[in-house]
């Protein structure tokens, strides 16, 4: 196998646990037309999808998807952003891979996601940061992971992608990028992460 010189992350449920923060968000939107909070097999969604793709399957009609896309544009994000968790040893570990690989994100999460940087001090940590804002196309197309191995002038099998959901499987084979499951053993993967120290072992720090 090439030698590896980018690790790449997805965000939420891997370098972030924002499932409470989600979960609030999602439901004061729904809330405002009306409608029941999110149930529990809707949030492999809200996790996964763009925000756009979440509003469409939530809220279904026409009418309403245009009228809550036009109600994200005005609601704030506060009082949101302080209930997204850091996973444990993601500074460490972001530490060290700096010292010896290019690092960046590939996410789906969009207008939000620099808010959720800075409000954990991470952007320093990445040299790269594709989200859904910049893409034509979300996942699993390989559009986020093509644009970084561009930027890097790298070959699929020089970098590795590491995810937590089946998405970021399709999104990793879409790219032909090896991929790393975090915190998901039922993942078809390269390897799997029970935490981000495991990357140690994988990469032979």
């Amino acid at each position: 196998m090439p030698i590896i010189k980018a690790v790449i992350y997805d965000f939420d449920g891997v370098i972030v646990d924002s499932r409470e923060a989600n979960r609030v968000y999602y439901n004061r939107i729904l809330a405002h037309f009306g409608l029941p909070p999110l149930i529990p097999d809707q949030m492999e969604t809200v996790q996964t999808r763009t925000s756009r793709e979440v509003i469409a399957q939530l809220l279904a009609a026409p009418h309403l998807v245009q009228a809550a896309q036009e109600l994200e544009k005005r609601l704030s994000n506060d009082d949101i952003i302080p209930l997204i968790r850091l996973e444990p040893y993601v500074r460490e570990t972001l530490s060290a891979l700096k010292k010896r690989y290019r690092t960046a994100i590939a996410t789906n999460r969009g207008k939000s996601l620099p808010l959720v940087l800075q409000h954990h001090s991470l952007a320093g940590y990445f040299e790269l940061i594709v989200s859904s804002a910049q893409v034509q196309h979300p996942k699993p197309h390989p559009e986020y992971l093509e644009r970084i191995l561009q930027a890097f002038s790298l070959t699929p099998a020089q970098a590795v992608y590491i995810g937590d959901a089946e998405l970021d499987a399709q999104l990793a084979a879409a790219a032909g990028v090896p991929f790393l499951a975090y915190k998901n053993p039922d993942l078809q993967a390269w390897a799997h992460l029970a935490d981000h120290r495991d990357i140690w072992r994988v990469l032979d720090f």
